[in-house]
């Protein structure tokens, strides 16, 4: 009963202040007043009576947050509830830093596994390696345990210390690993390099504080090893602080010209963002990469670069989140994360995609309609649109992994023989001469003898979705030997799909085992080659009819 006092005073608290907060607003917001009063009267007689009669019993915290949860749920993704126990893992994702072991870690059959240590940090040098059973973390056994659970035994003060428990591949007794956590900063600019004499690459993964600064120290490093020409990689980053790619715009565009600018209910969210800094270089030919997992900060630089001709854009049409979120603070540490505005690049275009003010009947958000979409101009007067992410110039589709290339990476089969090799071979030289010959293939088909692997094409889905509806229709006697004839023949076509997919596999091998080497640069460098989006940019670089062309409105075509 007094956990229901508590929350029927912060209740009544927030009435008093009801008036005050609808004073702010006026015409038909403030109509609201009576339904808002009606609905949390409503809420706080709800709890009373589950908190008295209930067989059970509640569990406060828990109630609350599954409510607040499915209250934000009905509006967009990306209006949260934060508890004061989450509060640590959003710094990281804004700020970019943590105080920990500095590795990825996930989950499989009970037990949480090491990923990929990042190079210098506390789990390298303690010489943790990709594929490190974690048994227990300061005796605290770890089995049954999730990857966020055991994150949160990692994590910890800068300075302080730890004992993990390991189990690895090819020694018999577990071993113990101290380790001292330290302040992790994670990398936005994951790779940087020469993809020819005059072609530079920058692949950035994130947008968290200090964005703008790394990829700068990138760019200015390329300079003088004589980059002339750039591609620059957003592919899958999802974005971050909106600040730094109006920042980073800055490095290649000029001085005083707006970026972007964000609308919502009230003046203060209200904001234009110009560039402030003379900038680094504006002349230098530039190709950015764009995937369906380009979104929100990604999409404010890659926009804004195409809206004012500064870049071409190739890959696939981007993610079209055109939302912007703001933190507000909550009583007792928690915090709330709210959309806030939509935001508008250059051109004046939003590119979100998605309308979560229309939801179907299933609650999912529906896309904008092609009839509902504005023609924008850049300002060369190429022709741009609103809704659905941003257009490149170049679309670059992306084949689908094949259904055995699938199940190899989901089951980690692929990082457990890099596992396996790397325990077997202390180096493998330079990245660009390391290849999967014939005996390395070999070796991973002998390897992969008693693994499972199983997987089910989508043939044999459908088929599965028959064989319920023919049961169903009573006829399932009538068509049963047909039917499995050809689940059979189908079973046959998979029996050497290690053969048919090698190219394909190989190319999975070969960047995850020399991650176990060159950790994630490595990974980076090893994805790059033959990668048709990358190779295609190049083309576009080096032949200036073409860049240009891409540049120019329809008029001058």
């Amino acid at each position: 009963m007094k956990v229901f006092v508590r929350i029927a005073l912060v209740c009544f608290c927030w009435l008093l202040s009801l008036p005050a907060v609808l004073a702010q607003r006026q015409g038909a917001a403030a109509s609201n007043e009576f339904e808002i009063l009606k609905n949390l009267e409503i809420f706080s007689s709800v709890y009373k009576n589950l908190e008295l009669v209930y067989v059970d019993g509640v569990k406060p915290g828990e109630l609350m947050k599954a409510a607040l949860d499915a209250m934000l749920q009905t509006l967009d993704p990306y209006t949260v509830y934060i508890p004061e126990s989450e509060i640590e893992d959003f710094r990281i994702m804004t700020e970019g830093e943590y105080g920990g072991i500095g590795s990825t870690i996930h989950y499989r059959n009970g037990y949480v596994y090491i990923s990929d240590p990042y190079e210098g940090f506390p789990a390298d040098k303690a010489g943790l390696k990709p594929g490190d059973k974690i048994l227990a973390v300061n005796g605290e056994s770890t089995q049954g345990k999730n990857s966020s659970d055991v994150s949160a035994l990692l994590k910890g003060q800068a300075g302080t210390s730890l004992t993990l428990t390991i189990e690895r591949e090819g020694v018999s007794k577990p071993m113990e690993v101290n380790i001292v956590r330290q302040e992790i900063r994670i990398k936005n600019v994951t790779y940087s390099g020469m993809l020819r004499d005059s072609v530079g690459y920058i692949r950035q993964d994130g947008f968290t504080q200090g964005a703008v600064d790394e990829v700068k120290q990138a760019f200015l490093a390329l300079k003088e090893k004589g980059m002339r020409y750039l591609v620059y990689d957003l592919r899958y980053n999802g974005g971050g602080l909106l600040n730094e790619a109006v920042d980073i715009v800055n490095l290649f565009y000029r001085k005083g010209v707006p970026v972007v600018s964000t609308k919502g209910k009230t003046d203060t969210r209200n904001v234009s963002y110009y560039t402030t800094k003379d900038p680094v270089d504006t002349g230098i030919p530039i190709v950015f990469l764009t995937s369906r997992g380009t979104a929100s900060a990604s999409e404010i630089l890659t926009g804004a670069m195409q809206d004012y001709d500064r870049a071409v854009l190739v890959g696939e049409r981007t993610f079209g989140k055109g939302l912007v979120q703001n933190i507000l603070p909550l009583p007792y540490n928690a915090q709330m994360k709210v959309t806030v505005a939509k935001y508008y690049i250059p051109s004046g275009r939003c590119v979100q995609a998605l309308d979560y003010s229309h939801k179907d009947e299933n609650g999912r958000a529906l896309p904008i309609p092609d009839s509902l979409r504005n023609a924008f101009k850049t300002m060369g007067g190429r022709v741009v649109y609103d809704g659905d992410g941003i257009e490149p110039d170049q679309e670059m589709a992306v084949l689908p992994m094949s259904e055995v290339a699938v199940s190899l990476v989901t089951k980690f089969l692929i990082f457990d023989y890099a596992s396996h090799y790397a325990a077997r071979h202390e180096k493998i030289g330079k990245i660009a001469e390391f290849g999967i010959t014939d005996a390395v293939y070999k070796d991973f088909l002998s390897f992969m003898k008693d693994k499972d692997y199983s997987y089910k094409l989508a043939s044999e889905r459908t088929l599965d979705e028959f064989r319920e509806r023919a049961q169903s229709d009573s006829c399932w006697q009538d068509v049963r030997e047909k039917f499995e004839e050809l689940a059979v023949r189908l079973a046959e076509t998979k029996k050497d799909d290690l053969l048919k997919n090698r190219k394909e596999i190989e190319a999975l091998l070969r960047e995850e085992i020399v991650s176990r080497y060159y950790y994630q640069a490595g990974r980076a460098e090893a994805e790059l080659e033959g990668d048709p989006t990358v190779n295609r940019a190049v083309e576009i670089l080096l032949n200036p009819d073409v860049y240009n062309g891409f540049l120019k409105a329809e008029k001058e075509r």
